[in-house]
């Protein structure tokens, strides 16, 4: 689904204050300010995207080492606007910059939640299956 007509991707990072409201607002875990801002300035890429009424509904990044591992993050839209392409038009985007300036061969992994699968199948990631069990640790 193309990006409404009201709304417009912009190539770079929100605020702090934005970052963090985006990610509370639609459903991911509450992150300080000093952990949002290494976040932002740890970002290989970013990309939000601004509603109808200028503030910010949307956002993904893409954490990276430049060379050939990249993981998309944060893909975040809030609720009010969703199915009106804005985590579609940030994914395009993360996925342009990738293509654009990594060397050929990038390897692209991320984790799906359930409500956003359908939208990272339709740009050409699959699921690894198992054994590729998915580990955490907060140290």
């Amino acid at each position: 689904m193309p990006l409404h007509p009201s709304y417009h991707l912009v190539p770079a990072a929100p605020s702090l204050e934005d970052y963090l409201r985006l990610r509370t607002g639609s459903g991911l875990s509450r992150r300080n300010p000093e952990q949002g801002g290494a976040a932002i300035a740890g970002s290989w890429a970013f990309a939000h995207v601004v509603g109808p009424a200028g503030e910010p509904v949307g956002m993904g990044r893409v954490i990276g080492d430049g060379g050939w591992y990249f993981v998309v993050a944060d893909m975040a839209t809030l609720p009010e606007h969703q199915r009106r392409g804005v985590g579609g038009a940030v994914l395009d985007s993360l996925l342009q910059e990738i293509r654009t300036r990594a060397p050929r061969g990038a390897y692209v992994s991320l984790t799906a939640d359930p409500p956003g699968r359908r939208l990272y199948e339709s740009r050409g990631f699959t699921d690894l299956g198992a054994p590729a069990d998915a580990m955490h640790l907060y140290p």
